[in-house]
């Protein structure tokens, strides 16, 4: 291993090994159930796709149908419905019906924080 490798991968490890029980105490009372924490991971992984971000982004501005986001992402209204009911069983978006149209939006405020300070962490980290 060479000299750079190894005061890189000493970096993150402390010297000395103590363990502080109360600061142990204090990260097990703010983890949340297993339950909740499987669908937060979720949630995060439908966040992790490229393609559900810009449906995200799109659905953030206006309300829209299979269609106009089809037409926005230039991808077949299959892949579209695909990505929307995925985001829908983990309710980030959610759908309203007008005639024979579903149009599709941001689930909830909650989603479109998620979404915000993901861009302003990016945009941030540009900046620098």
């Amino acid at each position: 291993m060479d000299q750079h490798h190894q005061r890189c991968v000493n970096e993150d490890i402390c010297n000395v090994r103590v363990i502080h029980a109360d600061k142990i105490e204090q990260a097990h009372r703010a983890v949340i159930s297993d339950e909740h924490l499987d669908q937060l991971a979720l949630i995060y992984r439908m966040l992790g796709d490229p393609t559900r971000l810009k449906i995200m982004m799109a659905l953030k501005q206006v309300e829209m149908c299979v269609c106009d986001i089809a037409a926005f992402l230039r991808i077949s209204e299959s892949a579209v419905s695909h990505q929307l009911r995925r985001l829908r069983e983990t309710a980030i978006v959610s759908n309203r019906r007008e005639g024979q149209v579903l149009y599709y939006t941001l689930k909830d405020s909650h989603v479109e924080t998620l979404l915000n300070v993901g861009i302003d962490h990016v945009r941030e980290r540009t900046k620098v």
